[in-house]
């Protein structure tokens, strides 16, 4: 639309003349993306992007829609005739057009208002009823195309699978998570993954690359390591982090938004490739890279401009390299350094093309997806170069973001912060400090977490329904205060909220918080209930309440090799509902100063102590690893 209209000087002068043209970073401004799509849906009964909204100078929309072309044709209006017809209305019938978009308003601001009652556990078993209903048996992942990674469901799922041994569950993580990576919605070249698949079968890929899907899946991977002990999952996970740190991360430390689809203005170029390429590069080797990545002479991918193949390849793996093993006689060890060789030569060439443009806005939300996915992986990997990244970042965060006051900033670009923060930025930054401490075990994280959940209720906080609005109190007013609690490509602030204030309220003892929790699980469950697996990253938390609970505590001497090892024990183990709390002897001040859960908690003859919590019934503390693993089963 922006190339069909926008940038067209016939229907730019016409949009000149009748309106005042506003075109929004919906990254930057996601409150205003996110109240205008309810809008859109409440008008059409539907919503996507581009997001089309007019409306009166007083913010009050009474025309929505996506996609317009520029002329009209097979029953969608163009933008010739309805900016006309807009103009004529706007003169003859306004008193019309301000009825109906205080109509609209009316209903948004009613949209909250639904009876409370909270969910209780049986909706876990109902939520994987629908998840099996939405699987795709064949290729993985859910409903048909598009198809979008969703990793927040395989989180859902790797959790009802430790809660119910239902072996079902994890089957379908492991399915969803080898087909993606095995599709053209992954970089096999660069590695990454792409936006989503535009087929059902997660070949052809929107090719543009967002950090936090990078961030879900490495934590997805991760998790699914530590679910199953496959080094598949590691070696992906692995492959997800370093192209992040070389393609994603800022000299300062953050993380930049994405790079786009297109390069030459042809989405895709930069990443396919036709069997000539191929064979320029590898030479004798071409032959055995194009069987194992399916290149085909005529091409795997339609070219959008010319609506042809014309011979462009997505390189794509149909096969188990132990079946090419079997068939060329090379052992497979063997066949993944070959790989190696050939995706590092294809890579060298690549990086010599016009590369897509890199969006390097640093956003606080994305940015924590990332920090709490390196934290995780960083932990359970025993990756110092992740766990740096992940501090670099928090530091980064902590320092640029916020203001004299403690308050955050949602967006940094070329030194310029601005644009106050969203809930979402406050939610997944604690989010992503809380396992940043349990990585690290630096008290200033768990600090920094504590305090910014203080601000996050002071300024967000519904007192009289419950929930978080997504826009802090003295933020920009627009036509609603809106709260969420829907996971899109991201998961809800109020379901990771949710999820922290559970924690925080076993670090710190302070049942008020989850009190709050409870609240926000009865503010919600009407919406929730009625599509369960829209929002997986509540029933995450719900889990956690409901489900079987960790609070452990590890005390000993920092770097002593007992010390690593018993923390090591728990990092290896799929525990998703923990906190992770450790007391450095002759340092104890710092924790105690934070938590009094614990103190009177000490080590034993010298040795490490393990002292584990579950559900709050504390077991007798250990010095043995093994004794305390036992607590986990």
């Amino acid at each position: 639309m922006a190339h069909e209209s926008f940038e067209d000087p016939e229907v730019a002068a016409l949009m000149n003349e009748v309106l005042i043209n506003i075109k929004v970073d919906r990254e930057e401004r996601p409150d205003i993306d996110s109240l205008y799509m309810t809008v859109c849906q409440m008008i059409t009964g539907s919503g996507g992007w581009p997001l089309t909204i007019i409306m009166d100078a007083e913010k009050r929309p009474f025309t929505a829609g996506t996609y317009f072309p520029k002329k009209s044709h097979f029953g969608r209006i163009g933008m010739l005739e309805l900016i006309p017809r807009i103009k004529q209305y706007w003169v003859h019938n306004r008193e019309q057009l301000y009825h109906a978009s205080m109509e609209v308003l009316d209903q948004l601001q009613n949209i909250f208002s639904l009876p409370m009652a909270g969910l209780g556990a049986e909706v876990f078993a109902e939520a994987f009823h629908e998840a099996q209903l939405l699987f795709d048996n064949t290729f993985g992942g859910f409903g048909h195309a598009p198809k979008f990674p969703t990793p927040h469901k395989l989180l859902f799922l790797l959790r009802y699978w430790k809660r119910t041994g239902e072996k079902r569950a994890l089957a379908m993580v492991e399915k969803t998570l080898q087909a993606m990576r095995f599709g053209g919605i992954y970089d096999h070249i660069g590695f990454g993954f792409h936006r989503y698949a535009t087929d059902n079968k997660w070949l052809v890929p929107h090719f543009e690359k967002m950090l936090y899907d990078q961030a879900l899946l490495l934590i997805a991977y991760t998790e699914a390591f530590q679910a199953t002990k496959n080094p598949f999952y590691k070696q992906v996970a692995y492959e997800i982090a370093e192209y992040v740190l070389r393609d994603l991360t800022a000299p300062g430390g953050g993380f930049y938004s994405a790079e786009d689809a297109d390069s030459e203005r042809q989405e895709g170029k930069f990443y396919t490739w036709t069997m000539n390429e191929i064979k320029k590069v590898l030479g004798s080797d071409a032959a055995l890279f194009i069987e194992i990545f399916n290149l085909t002479k005529e091409g795997n991918f339609e070219i959008e401009v010319s609506k042809e193949r014309n011979g462009t390849n997505i390189p794509h793996l149909m096969k188990d390299l132990s079946i090419l093993e079997k068939k060329y006689s090379i052992p497979k060890n063997e066949l993944k350094k070959m790989i190696d060789v050939f995706r590092n030569k294809l890579f060298r060439v690549r990086e010599e093309r016009i590369h897509p443009h890199k969006d390097d806005k640093i956003l606080t939300d994305w940015n924590s997806l990332m920090i709490a996915a390196f934290s995780i992986a960083g932990r359970v990997f025993d990756e110092p170069r992740f766990t740096n990244a992940a501090k670099a970042a928090g530091e980064f965060i902590l320092k640029t973001f916020t203001t004299t006051d403690g308050r955050l900033f949602h967006r940094y670009r070329e030194g310029d912060v601005a644009i106050k923060g969203l809930v979402n930025d406050y939610s997944f930054l604690i989010w992503a400090l809380l396992e940043l401490y349990q990585t690290t075990f630096e008290t200033k994280f768990l600090q920094n977490a504590l305090f910014l959940n203080q601000q996050l209720i002071k300024h967000f906080w519904d007192n009289t329904n419950g929930g978080f609005y997504f826009t802090p109190d003295d933020g920009e007013k627009l036509l609603i205060r809106k709260k969420e609690i829907y996971d899109g490509a991201i998961p809800s602030g109020n379901s990771v909220v949710m999820l922290n204030l559970l924690k925080i309220a076993r670090i710190t003892g302070d049942l008020s918080f989850e009190e709050m929790a409870l609240q926000i699980n009865k503010t919600f469950a009407t919406q929730i209930g009625q599509s369960l697996l829209a929002h997986t990253m509540f029933l995450n938390a719900l889990e956690y309440a409901f489900g079987q609970s960790f609070e452990i505590v590890i005390v000993g001497i920092k770097g002593a090799r007992d010390t690593a090892a018993m923390i090591r024990a728990i990092h290896t183990q799929f525990i998703p509902n923990k906190i992770l709390l450790f007391v450095p002897k002759g340092a104890e001040e710092e924790i105690l100063q934070i938590t009094d859960f614990v103190a009177n908690k000490k080590m034993e003859d010298n040795k490490a102590m393990a002292y584990v919590c579950v559900n709050r019934f504390c077991k007798f503390p250990t010095t043995d690893i093994s004794k305390m693993l036992d607590f986990f089963t």
